[in-house]
């Protein structure tokens, strides 16, 4: 198989979790080498994710690991899958990476929560917003590359549609809400979009309001996707730089115990359908 040049996150991880299988065992990429038949050099290639491995291979390295949890050992089968091509691709070399990262990441968890402190959620935006929030990059964004975020954006929605929508989770602080990107009438549109996806069996809504004070992480934008076994759970987190992925258990502990925070002090669904709801009549 060929040598990737620009491994996406996903075929990274695939890589960190087969040396994290290694390693466990105490199995030296040299014995790993001679297990599969392939050269040294191939071993830290498809760790690093450069380089793909066959199910086969990855299972007889599994079983040679003795890792006998099945359900982990056929997700990452799954993961690597050849001739996986996603709708983000599309977006190949005009977009950054990490955005096709994200869309790829959202399409294949099985369970999402996320926290805003500043910002109406990706998911949850309206067209108006979003276009909004794409103006006031710095550098300014020319406006070809505007109108493509903006189509990645809505098609990166559709995963909360569907036959099998995926379960998504939104912790908002009221500031997001209060935020007026574009002006009066595209926030209470917006206000009112978010109000109508809680309908949404699938989409679960819920503030926390001012006063309800600190809470670890205050600030940061943050998405906890479930894989579909626990060890490939992912936090993605949003930096100044692009977005950072995260996945070491220590990590995600600490992540699942701030969004536990939060909600436990954020206000119920239905009371917080009814705070948008009070903000957009404000507007």
């Amino acid at each position: 198989m060929a040598a990737r040049t620009s491994p996406t996150e996903r075929q990274k991880r695939l890589g960190a979790e087969v040396r994290r299988m290694r390693t466990a065992a105490d199995v030296s990429a040299e014995y790993a080498a001679r297990l599969l038949g392939v050269d040294r050099a191939k071993i830290s290639n498809i760790e690093s994710g450069i380089r793909a491995i066959s199910a086969e291979r990855l299972r007889t390295l599994a079983c040679n690991c003795d890792c006998r949890d099945e359900k982990y050992v056929e997700a990452l089968v799954e993961m690597a899958r050849p001739g996986q091509r996603g709708w983000w691709e599309r977006y190949r070399g005009s977009l950054p990476p990490g955005l096709l990262d994200i869309a790829e990441l959202e399409a294949h968890s099985v369970r999402m929560r996320a926290a805003y402190s500043m910002h109406i959620p990706g998911l949850l935006q309206t067209s108006d917003h979003a276009l909004a929030i794409f103006r006031v990059v710095i550098p300014q964004l020319p406006q070809h590359e505007v109108a493509l975020r903006l189509a990645h954006r809505v098609e990166r929605q559709r995963v909360l549609e569907g036959d099998a929508p995926t379960p998504f989770t939104a912790i908002v602080h009221e500031a997001a809400l209060r935020m007026q990107f574009g002006g009066r009438e595209i926030a209470r549109a917006q206000l009112d979009h978010l109000v109508k996806q809680t309908e949404h069996d699938n989409v679960t809504v819920r503030v926390i309001p001012f006063e309800a004070g600190a809470f670890p992480g205050a600030g940061q934008t943050v998405l906890y996707a479930e894989g579909p076994v626990p060890q490939l759970d992912t936090v993605q987190v949003d930096t100044t730089h692009g977005p950072d992925f995260l996945h070491a258990e220590g990590q995600l502990a600490k992540y699942r115990a701030h969004l536990d925070w939060m909600e436990n002090i954020a206000l119920a669904p239905d009371t917080s359908r009814d705070f948008i709801r009070d903000i957009a009549a404000d507007l």
